[in-house]
């Protein structure tokens, strides 16, 4: 596989830098908690609503990133974006797990129904992106952008998800410049976010 232009630290500099910032701020774990708050606050009152997409983006979002985040200073993985896809299994199953234990919280304690989804969806995505992972590197990013793209359609409208379009196009162009994925990884993280999130409506998920 060709070596990804960030992947030594002094090559992080002036477009590369900025592809790599932009890479991680519109990466899954962020979009999940904006889209976690956002359908909160619609189906329930602000702060009830806050206060649970506050909970779904500590257990989903953040005890992932915070695990990574663990292997990456005690040498259990090589960099933060984890081109070797051997250094992604682990993440992904505690991120399944998180997904689990955030699910099993909200449906005990009555919780908004799209943020319920919403983890089922995660949990779906993950395991799904782990098992691809264990033979190809498939973009978890255009998975996890078009999955925003498609929830957003399907929940607020058109207008939403029109809004949500240039940051797919940013993902997909950035992961193919920083040479993080090829263009077929790419295509197919975008056919999984699809697909794994309509496959949801046959359960009656996400119907804003």
């Amino acid at each position: 596989m060709t070596t990804p232009l960030d992947h030594h630290e002094g090559n992080r500099t002036g477009a590369v830098k900025a592809a790599r910032v932009f890479s991680n701020v519109v990466s899954p774990p962020v979009m999940f908690a904006i889209l976690g708050l956002v359908m909160a606050i619609r189906e329930t009152a602000v702060w009830p609503g806050f206060l649970w997409a506050a909970m779904y983006g500590l257990i989903v979002s953040l005890l992932p990133i915070l695990f990574v985040l663990y292997l990456l200073k005690t040498g259990h993985i090589t960099e933060l974006h984890m081109s070797n896809t051997r250094e992604r299994h682990l993440p992904y199953m505690a991120a399944v797990l998180c997904a689990g234990l955030a699910f099993l919280l909200i449906t005990s304690f009555n919780g908004p129904a799209l943020l319920r989804c919403l983890t089922i969806f995660n949990i779906i995505e993950l395991a799904a992106l782990g098992l691809i992972n264990i033979y190809w590197l498939i973009s978890i990013h255009a998975t996890g952008i078009m999955a925003t793209l498609v929830i957003s359609w399907l929940v607020f409208g058109w207008q939403a998800a029109l809004l949500v379009l240039p940051f797919v196009v940013g993902v997909c162009y950035v992961r193919l410049y920083l040479k993080r994925h090829t263009p077929a990884q790419v295509v197919a993280g975008l056919l999984l976010g699809v697909v794994s999130v309509w496959a949801l409506t046959f359960i009656g998920c996400f119907q804003g």
